[in-house]
């Protein structure tokens, strides 16, 4: 095998076997407890600073978090909407350009393949953005329509702001538009003579905005972002800040609180939208789509599957993984995502339970928890309370304008 000897045309997949974003420098920069993880091939921090001080920024200040990670699909071409409105659930028609929307894909069982957000920069111009994978699939089903599907994830990056004082940050850097930008609504503007499109969208139950912008310009609009929140709290926060705001939003992530289809090794581990409590994204009233028939077959039959419940239980003892009980005995569900929320005060949970239909048997819950005290393990059985997610809901989130801090 011939090598070359100029370093810049060796294979770096051992030596540097994690991407690095383009906001890599900065992020490490403000590191302090160098924790850090694998977010779909890129090496993303877990805790920058402080855990604690970190989610505190996205409630009472203003957070960045690099989203560089996140699978971007551009879906371009005449027929773009028409095989959008066959791949995912929702009605696509119905979707105003300059929009953001959450929506599901689905196979052909009607199981759910992932969710992500759909923006609509154009009438044949889209960007698909999801947690896992899916270029083989969107290949595959836009087989037969004039489209082209390109990966953007390595050629366009991001950064999320979300925070009570995010909006006054991007008034600083001059960028006009904020104070008529509506949730899920978008703009395409420039920072520093830099292209950029902001939408305000995110992924914590606050305000805030993504920017995304191509990976030349990242150093210019992080430092110019950075300066202008130097007096607005601006803090850049690790995935673990990020991961307690979207459970206190009621927010559900693949693969952690259901598995997609496409990773499920058995069949009865795969659910549809209505097990995830996002029956209300379909709309079943247009034509065709993947998993359309099996949903409304899905509809007719015994409500008896696993179903994602939204939690509050008794005490502050870690519960995440736990198993519910009802009546303390019959196992009906694991807890999949938890944690002690600030801002409610209480434990919360998002959790997969099988319990019918029957109102008693959603009564009567109990999570079964084992804590460590002085080297000793003492097992607890916690009362258990289904709510109505999410867990928060701030007005500041939709105001429109936003206030001014």
């Amino acid at each position: 095998m011939i090598q070359s000897k100029e370093k810049k045309d060796r294979d770096t997949t051992f030596t540097k076997p994690l991407f690095r974003s383009p906001f890599y420098d900065f992020f490490a920069a403000q590191e302090t407890e160098g924790q850090w993880y694998n977010w779909n091939g890129y090496k993303s921090p877990t805790i920058l600073s402080d855990e604690e001080l970190e989610y505190f920024s996205i409630r009472s200040t203003c957070s960045v978090f690099d989203i560089t990670p996140l699978n971007k699909y551009r879906i371009v071409g005449p027929q773009a909407e028409d095989f959008l409105n066959k791949l995912t659930v929702r009605d696509v028609t119905k979707q105003n350009v300059a929009t953001v929307k959450y929506t599901l894909w689905c196979d052909q069982e009607g199981f759910v393949i992932d969710d992500g957000t759909l923006f609509r920069i154009s009438d044949n111009d889209f960007r698909l953005c999801s947690q896992e994978k899916h270029l083989p699939w969107l290949i595959d089903a836009s087989h037969g329509f004039d489209v082209e599907i390109i990966d953007e994830t390595k050629h366009i990056c991001g950064i999320s702001l979300q925070g009570p004082t995010a909006a006054s940050i991007l008034r600083l850097l001059g960028v006009n538009g904020i104070d008529n930008l509506k949730p899920f609504h978008l703009f395409q503007t420039k920072i520093s003579n830099a292209p950029i499109m902001i939408s305000r969208t995110g992924f914590t139950g606050d305000l805030g905005y993504e920017i995304f912008m191509k990976n030349n310009v990242a150093n210019k609009i992080i430092e110019r972002v950075w300066k202008a929140g130097s007096n607005h709290g601006l803090t850049a926060i690790g995935y673990n800040a990020l991961n307690m705001a979207r459970i206190e939003a009621g927010f559900i992530v693949a693969n952690i609180d259901f598995i997609s289809s496409d990773h499920a090794i058995r069949p009865n581990r795969c659910r549809r939208p209505d097990d995830l409590g996002l029956g209300w994204l379909v709309d079943l009233n247009k034509g065709f789509f993947n998993g359309k028939k099996a949903i409304l077959n899905s509809k007719l039959e015994d409500s008896s599957a696993f179903k994602i419940y939204a939690l509050e239980i008794d005490g502050k003892e870690p519960v995440e993984g736990s198993i519910i009980y009802y009546n303390k005995k019959d196992e009906v569900g694991t807890v999949t995502s938890a944690i002690w929320s600030p801002m409610t005060k209480k434990s919360i949970a998002l959790a997969q339970l099988k319990l019918g239909s029957s109102k008693s048997n959603m009564e009567n819950l109990w999570v079964e928890i084992y804590s460590l005290k002085e080297l000793q393990y003492y097992k607890l059985m916690k009362k258990v309370s289904i709510v109505k997610p999410p867990f928060i809901n701030l007005a500041r989130r939709s105001a429109c304008p936003p206030a001014n801090y």
